[in-house]
């Protein structure tokens, strides 16, 4: 099927919202199975459900995405050929996928599918779709925080697809980068399951205890601080699609079938109205605006980050209202338009009757034509059959996607055929059709799908160098009695004496939010006269104001004298290998190695060490320390830490009060109590909100020993330079002495290494 200039991407959490969408005039579908996709609560089919919605769509000459956007734990990877090989058989279309793992799965397992990198992989620039692209995907779905001029970048410099949402709810947070209702509550929005801590009510405080002055800095009524209000991108359409984006996405896999026609109407109508008659006959009529918010209204709607980098009008602040009388009108007219309706496929049809012949059907839909023959017709006893009973007989198309735009019927004698032969003759022509208009989707699909998870094992590790038990070590894992390397990342000036006459630190990594270029050399030069290594950690957002940063600084950089970076984001190696930037580089808990699959893929950049993620436990952990070991990269674990739980190109000064362009701390204090550190970076303007307490493994010494695990992090964020040496004390005492220590601080967390996330 040729594409179009553009596609209507709509939403599909049920096959009601599926088949509304499609009634309503989408191109194309995202939905997902019972697995592996990042909507977990919605009403997704089963895998026989889905494979007739695959069908469905494709009679309708439309497309479907499948959703296998989470990231994987081991588990899970080994069965995810055998999960996927029906769909792939059936023909769908393309897959979006979060995990490097998953990726290298469809890659090597489906040929033909397209692959397209999820917005979980937080794309959001030139560097990370070029990445995406070398990994095999056809199209990135952009971060919704990038700009047009950056989106017109990436459509210029990379031969990708471009995938945007253009409607729909906005989260606080980068996509992909949210840990906050993962570590508050255990359920992950890496895996499906956010729990949108965001839309609760938060006090904004100065000063890092909630003491400074003013106390509080937002108003009464304006609490919903994290809460963005609804995308909505009418009146920006034309620039949007003259930026380069393909597919127009509406999010709302949760909202319901009524909203999803809806909002796929409208957004149908507009991008047609473009297309027709360009920026010269495109305007936007306020009753269709007024169609969406009676659709769903959480505060008004924004453009988005299309225009400006964020804002405080971006933000819903006040409490949406308990009640708010509904457009019934509008609702009546979606559900009979679009929900309720039974879209059909128009088809030509023609009939020849002779007796003694047997009878012969030809039908066309779309430019496919089957002919199909069935039961001979009788000479008649009594009264012959006429064109008009014939026509009649064969006009029934039922709960088939079929109904006859034309049908004509040939009869040569006089003859008479039981209604039953009537009836199978339909039924045998139009299971044909349906069968010539699917087969271009699955031809070939048979032949290279899977019988199993078996093919995969060459790929992952066997499962006979699993651990037999809980902290057990594997052949390729073995407990060591070396000592621990201890690392410290820093994000303050103030935290880096403390280091340094801590002597147990072997490497330094100073974020280049707070060590600002001037400060490099002389900073790098002090690690090495103490005997430390030294690594400059690049931002967790790498953008334009990353871009334009590192470019003024490579001079800087190159003289800084750095023995690596430690990347945060996974675009940021493609900037290194594109620049010719000769650092060893570390990759970030942010850069996610869940499982044995994605370590290779990061392995094959040659990487020094990478990082444990935050949300796998130490049992979900041991595959990956094992791929590190067989691939010769030390794993490395953050031991202390106050976790980054957002990462948002929202500003929290900017939203209570205004732009002051300084690196602050301010705190949220939520509907508990605690206190949740805010961070602003404003070199890369960009916020991060911290768990308010830190994660501690004080205690685990000899379970991350048996691990493999022999090199540990200690990451400091928010902590004074007192605060600084004593945890530092107190962890070279416990990991690098083998003394039983207290923990200097009161209240701490173990994060997710004793606790599985859903």
């Amino acid at each position: 099927m040729e594409k179009k200039q553009a596609e209507i991407l709509a939403p599909a959490g049920s096959w009601a919202s599926m088949k509304a969408a499609v009634a309503a005039g989408a191109d194309a579908v995202y939905m997902g199975g019972t697995r592996f996709g990042a909507r977990a609560y919605a009403d997704n089919p089963d895998e026989k459900g889905l494979l007739e919605a695959i069908d469905y769509v494709h009679l309708h000459g439309r497309r479907l995405y499948m959703t296998v956007n989470t990231l994987f734990k081991e588990s899970e990877l080994k069965e995810l050929a055998e999960y996927m090989t029906p769909y792939y058989n059936q023909g769908l279309d393309g897959v979006i996928v979060q995990d490097l793992g998953a990726l290298r799965i469809m890659k090597e397992n489906f040929p033909g599918l397209e692959l397209h990198a999820s917005t979980q992989m937080t794309i959001t620039s030139v560097y990370g779709a070029r990445m995406l692209k070398d990994f095999g995907c056809s199209r990135v779905v952009t971060s919704r925080e990038m700009s047009l001029d950056e989106i017109r970048r990436v459509r210029e410099e990379v031969d990708v697809e471009i995938e945007s949402f253009v409607h729909g709810a906005l989260c606080y947070c980068y996509s992909g980068q949210c840990l906050m209702s993962s570590l508050i509550g255990g359920r992950s929005g890496n895996r499906g399951r956010c729990a949108q801590p965001c839309r609760l009510p938060y006090r904004v405080y100065e000063g890092q205890h909630g003491q400074g002055k003013p106390a509080v800095m937002n108003r009464e009524n304006e609490k919903y601080v994290l809460s963005l209000k609804d995308l909505c991108t009418l009146d920006i359409l034309p620039d949007i699609l003259e930026a380069g984006v393909y597919s127009l996405k509406i999010e709302g896999r949760m909202k319901s079938p009524r909203y999803t026609a809806g909002v796929v109407s409208i957004y149908r109508k507009y991008a047609d109205r473009y297309l027709d008659h360009g920026r010269e006959g495109y305007h936007v009529e306020p009753e269709d605006r007024k169609m969406l918010l009676d659709l769903f209204d959480r505060g008004g709607f924004t453009s988005g980050y299309y225009e400006e980098h964020n804002g405080r009008d971006m933000v819903a602040l006040k409490e949406k209202p308990e009640f708010r009388e509904g457009n019934q009108k509008l609702f009546d007219y979606l559900d009979r338009a679009y929900v309720e309706a039974e879209l059909k496929e128009s088809v030509m049809g023609h009939v020849i009757l002779e007796t003694g012949k047997p009878s012969v059907m030809t039908l066309s839909c779309s430019g496919v034509e089957v002919t199909v023959n069935g039961q001979a017709p009788e000479a008649a006893q009594k009264q012959p059959m006429t064109e008009e009973k014939v026509l009649k007989q064969l006009n029934k198309t039922g709960n088939t996607p079929f109904s006859f735009e034309h049908l004509s019927a040939e009869l040569k004698g006089e003859m008479f055929l039981p209604v039953q032969a009537f009836n199978e003759l339909r039924r045998s022509g139009l299971k044909a059709l349906e069968s010539a208009l699917l087969q271009p989707y699955r031809a070939g699909r048979e032949l290279a799908g899977l019988s199993g998870s078996g093919e995969m094992d060459h790929q992952l590790m066997p499962d006979d160098t699993a651990p037999a038990r809980f902290g057990q070590p594997s052949a390729a894992a073995q407990p060591t009695s070396a000592p621990f390397t201890l690392t410290a990342s820093l994000e303050e000036p103030w935290q880096l004496e403390p280091v340094l006459n801590q002597k147990d630190v072997s490497a330094v990594y100073l974020d280049a939010a707070g060590f600002g270029p001037a400060s490099w050399k002389d900073a790098a030069d002090r690690c090495h006269a103490a005997g430390r290594a030294c690594y400059l950690a690049l931002p967790h957002i790498f953008r334009d104001h990353a871009l334009r940063f590192f470019k003024d600084s490579l001079a800087l950089l190159a003289d800084a004298g750095f023995d690596g970076v430690l990347v945060r984001a996974l675009e940021e190696i493609q900037w290194l290998e594109d620049n010719r930037i000769a650092l060893p580089f570390i990759t970030d808990a942010s850069v996610y190695a869940w499982n044995s699959g994605t370590l290779e893929e990061l392995a094959s950049r040659n990487p020094v060490a990478v990082t444990m993620p935050w949300e796998l436990n130490s049992r979900e952990m041991g595959p990956v320390v094992q791929a590190c070991c067989q691939a010769h990269i030390p794993g490395e674990l953050v031991v202390y830490g106050h976790a980054p739980m957002m990462v948002s190109a929202q500003c929290i000064t900017r939203t209570v009060k205004s732009c002051t362009h300084d690196r602050g701390l301010l705190m949220l204090k939520d509907r508990t109590g605690a206190m949740l550190p805010v961070k602003n970076h404003c070199r890369f303007c960009y916020n991060t909100i911290y768990n308010p307490s830190p994660v501690s493994l004080l205690g685990n010494e000899d379970l991350i020993r048996r691990m493999g695990l022999a090199r540990i992090r200690l990451q400091f964020t928010v902590e004074d330079a007192q605060q600084t040496e004593k945890v530092l004390e107190a962890f070279s005492a416990s990991f690098m002495g083998g003394k039983t220590i207290e923990p200097p601080f009161k209240d701490f967390t173990r994060g997710h290494f004793k606790r599985r996330v859903e």
